[in-house]
Formats: C-alpha cells, structure tokens, sequence
C-alpha cells in the first residue's frame, strides 16, 4: 500500500480500504445513484495535495498529448444517406480532444499511485457490481488524462465502455460542466430521445458541474452525455481509469491511433471484441 496514495486519497472520508459501516454506507449510496441515473460523484475523494499532485504531473506531460479532430454523430458512425435527413445518426458535430497516453506517467507517480492504491480497484468494483471486472490491458490507455483547451468539448456522444471511472484534476476558466439524459438507452437505441436531446426538446437533461478531486462513475454506454465548450486559458484535465469485462483486452489499431496517435504491437496482436449489438 503506498503511503503517497493517504496523502492523495481522503481516507477518512472515504475508507476504500477498510470493511466497515462507512464503507458499505459509501456503496449503498453510489449504488443507489447508479442505478436512479447511471451516474454517481464522490465529492472531495482526493486531498488538496492529490489534487496538486496530479494537475502539476499533467503540467509535466501535457506537450505529449495527441490532439485530434473529428466529425462525428453520437455513435461515431459514418453518414448513411438512406436514413431520413432528421434521423440522430445523421446529425454530426465537430469534436476536439487530447488524450495523454498511460505510457506518460511514471510507475511511482501520483496518477498511478492513486490506481495500484490497494483497495482502489475493489471499491470500484464493488460500486459497480460488475461481475466481470478487469483493468483495461492497453499499455497506452490503462489510465490516462483528457486534456481541453479552450473552445474545446466532448459533443453529445455515447461511450463504447459499460462505464467510466474519472477523477477531475483541473477545470477551464468558465464552461466545461457535464451534461447527460440518463440511461435513455437502456432497452433499445431509442432515437427518438436522442433527437430530442440533439434538437434541444429534451426534458431530460442534467447538469453536472464537477470539481477537481471529485470521483465519478458513470455508465456512459447508456446515457447520451457531452462537455459543454470550454473558455479561458487554462486547460482541462480529467483522469479516465479504464476497466473492461474480459482480462487482456486492448484497444483496436484503428481507434487507438486516431485517440493516441500511434499503436504498439500488441494492438494488432490481440484487441477487445464488444460484447453488445449496439451500433457503435
């Protein structure tokens, strides 16, 4: 157990590592957030030192963030003409992004000492309820950072993983807040609330505005959601840690370069097959 990881983690607040009353309070509470709306926030889960630890290590690697530009719509599919004009998988936006890559942070940094922190990975779990439950085996995204300068955000999207673990490190100087129309993909695509929420007729919407050292999970397979523009000079930073239902699995050659911009071998020898129809 690292000693950095008591300075990074509020322990007392939140015990992840010990049984006990306070634990099983913590998860019945995000287990009870979860299942209501997909997303659950543990305000305050790391220290004012973690939260200083890790934006000045995001400082130190940012030049070494890969941005990339996109033209999407929420399922990162291609324009099918022989859809109506109004139909949400022909509705596209520009996207931006920069993701600092796993193979940037250091094995006894704060990132990484927060992730191998021993009970880290259980207590995950053990919100989740996820029988199958294993770290993401990719070299380049087991844990990482998403960067956002300016003008940047996440458009209206669904994400390809059940669901997302994220530690905000540092917001922009105005925008960026979190919003999302939960679980209105629970039993099928559901288009027609995805157009609504596209065309802005939804009544569904919620509004996160998060800050740095919260813990969110958020089952983002399920729930259309986007980062609002951001604006000011300082950058976003966010910590995405990264599970997935089969052990050993990586990400495909295709999407781990347009994210990274570059592959390892190992992203040809051997990626994660999706185990749903979902059309993204």
């Amino acid at each position: 157990m690292s000693n950095q990881s008591f300075d990074f983690i509020d322990l007392d607040r939140y015990p992840i590592h010990q049984s006990g009353p306070q634990r099983e309070a913590i998860l019945d509470q995000v287990r009870q957030d979860l299942a209501r709306d997909g997303c659950a926030v543990l305000k305050g889960f790391l220290t004012q030192a973690g939260v200083e630890a890790l934006t000045k290590e995001a400082d130190g690697v940012a030049q070494h963030g890969h941005k990339s530009f996109s033209h999407t719509n929420v399922y990162f599919t291609k324009d099918d003409p022989n859809l109506p004009q109004d139909d949400p998988r022909r509705q596209f936006f520009e996207r931006s992004n920069s993701f600092i890559a796993a193979d940037n942070f250091k094995a006894s940094g704060p990132l990484r000492s927060i992730h191998d922190f021993d009970g880290f990975d259980g207590f995950i779990k053990d919100c989740l309820e996820e029988e199958n439950f294993h770290r993401y085996a990719d070299p380049l995204a087991d844990v990482i950072v998403n960067m956002a300068d300016e003008g940047n955000g996440f458009p209206w999207h669904f994400d390809t993983n059940n669901f997302t673990v994220t530690i905000a490190i540092q917001n922009a100087d105005d925008g960026g807040a979190f919003e999302y129309a939960p679980m209105i993909r629970r039993e099928s695509e559901n288009f027609k609330e995805v157009a609504r929420v596209l065309d802005g007729t939804s009544d569904k919407i919620c509004v996160l505005h998060l800050e740095p050292g919260d813990l969110q999970l958020f089952r983002g397979r399920y729930s259309l959601h986007r980062v609002a523009p951001l604006k000011g000079n300082r950058p976003r930073y966010v910590a995405i840690f990264s599970y997935v239902e089969e052990p050993g699995m990586v990400g495909s050659p295709e999407r781990t370069k347009q994210l990274y911009g570059r592959v390892l071998p190992i992203h040809f020898e051997r990626h994660g097959q999706r185990q749903d129809s979902y059309i993204d």
